[in-house]
């Protein structure tokens, strides 16, 4: 698993731009999402395509996570990619960013009927978590999936970012919650990507200018008083 340590310069950026570290003291529950991106045989069965080892390791964190969201009366929203539109709603990236080989395995292997576009099987997403199918990187922009729609229909106002990779989907995704006006955390451990150094300077960036980065024990401590108090 990635191991994330906040710089000593990021922390004073930080400090300077919002006078405190850590923003939120406090998530509500019923007002919190654990948007989980792109966790699917594609990019977790080894030999696929697109494997990102590093992403079996935060499968367990990402379940704990899941237990505590829907315990604080949250939702999860498990997010997949499909290659089904590709060519048409996103032509440019097929053509020009891809090889022939890569291109021809994408549009393949993550087709909705695909058994790699779907989820890990040690994730634990039983039937009453939300489902959204994406088509670009990020998850919030109107030609790529209805997760904005999904997330005001519930009044979930809190998203918590976890799931692959970190620097690509995860982060765009995070970065544009937050310019949407949602609260936005990223999971320190419960996002993987290539390399640890890929892992880190996205989640500096996002620490610097766009929302909040944590573990999974400081997200989980932050939603149990709200847990707590509602089951009391």
């Amino acid at each position: 698993m990635h191991q994330f340590v906040l710089s000593e310069s990021v922390k004073q950026r930080v400090l300077a731009r919002q006078g405190v570290l850590h923003p939120y003291d406090a998530f509500d529950g019923a007002n919190t999402a654990l948007v989980v991106v792109d966790m699917q045989n594609y990019f977790l069965q080894p030999g696929a395509p697109a494997e990102v080892p590093m992403a079996r390791e935060i499968v367990a964190n990402i379940n704990r996570l899941a237990r505590g969201v829907r315990a604080a009366g949250g939702r999860v929203v498990w997010i997949q990619t499909s290659s089904r539109e590709g060519l048409q709603s996103w032509p440019n990236h097929h053509q020009h960013m891809l090889t022939p080989e890569r291109r021809s395995a994408r549009l393949k292997h993550l087709d909705d009927d695909s058994e790699l576009f779907k989820l890990w099987p040690a994730l634990e997403a039983p039937a009453g978590d939300l489902r959204v199918v994406k088509a670009k990187y990020s998850a919030l922009i109107p030609s790529s999936s209805n997760l904005e729609v999904v997330l005001r229909e519930y009044r979930l106002d809190t998203v918590l970012i976890t799931g692959t990779a970190t620097n690509v989907c995860c982060e765009s995704t995070a970065r544009d919650a937050m310019l949407l006006d949602f609260k936005v955390v990223m999971v320190s451990d419960g996002n993987a990507t290539w390399t640890d150094q890929e892992h880190t300077a996205s989640l500096n960036t996002f620490m610097t200018f766009f929302g909040d980065v944590l573990t999974t024990d400081e997200t989980l401590a932050r939603l149990a008083p709200v847990a707590m108090k509602r089951t009391a």
